[in-house]
């Protein structure tokens, strides 16, 4: 009777072993996708004190209206700017902005004046603010307007896109040749005076 005892526990221990699996290989890290309640935009116009241009927050994810504040530009001038993204709903504030600069690669801000708004941007290409392939990540860059006018101005973060795709590293959005993910996206109504 002991020997079937011993046959049946080993029959299922060899049974319980080889159920497990061998494999050795590492899980695969899931990078969940950060939530974005704020994007600010700062501008310093030359010789001047840095200001924050734009801003837009929502802390409840659409349920209410966003605060949502436009400050007018000077006709003829020449800015630096700034982006940052925030979670404003972490205690304290997390600075999204750091992760999108970490994983420069998977990241790219885009800049969209309408065509009525009469200004440019340039990627800053110094810095943090080059991913290790040599393409922008677009957290800075220059903003200089024009003659009076006004239109929407279209700040986007995609993740995970193409960045080689044509145009791209100029600031040229087109959905179709980027691809990838938007983590935010937000329009403001620009005057430039």
């Amino acid at each position: 009777m002991k020997i079937i005892k011993l046959l049946s526990l080993s029959l299922v221990a060899t049974l319980v072993f080889s159920a497990c699996s061998d494999d050795d290989d590492a899980p695969q890290v899931i990078n969940e996708e950060e939530e974005i309640t704020t994007l600010k935009v700062f501008l310093t116009p030359d010789g001047g004190q840095e200001f924050e241009a734009f801003s837009y927050t929502d802390l409840d994810g659409g349920v209410s209206d966003p605060v949502v504040s436009t400050s007018e530009l000077q006709a003829n001038t020449t800015y630096k700017g700034r982006t940052q993204f925030l979670n404003e709903n972490e205690e304290p504030v997390e600075d999204i902005t750091e992760e999108v600069v970490e994983e420069g690669e998977e990241h790219q801000v885009f800049y969209l004046p309408a065509n009525s708004l009469d200004f440019t941007i340039q990627y800053s290409l110094v810095g943090e603010n080059i991913d290790a392939d040599g393409n922008p990540i677009g957290v800075e860059f220059t903003l200089e307007t024009g003659s009076e006018s006004q239109g929407n101005f279209t700040v986007l973060l995609i993740h995970e896109g193409n960045k080689f795709a044509e145009g791209a590293s100029d600031g040229i959005y087109d959905a179709d040749l980027v691809g990838g993910e938007t983590d935010i996206e937000v329009t403001f109504n620009v005057s430039i005076q």
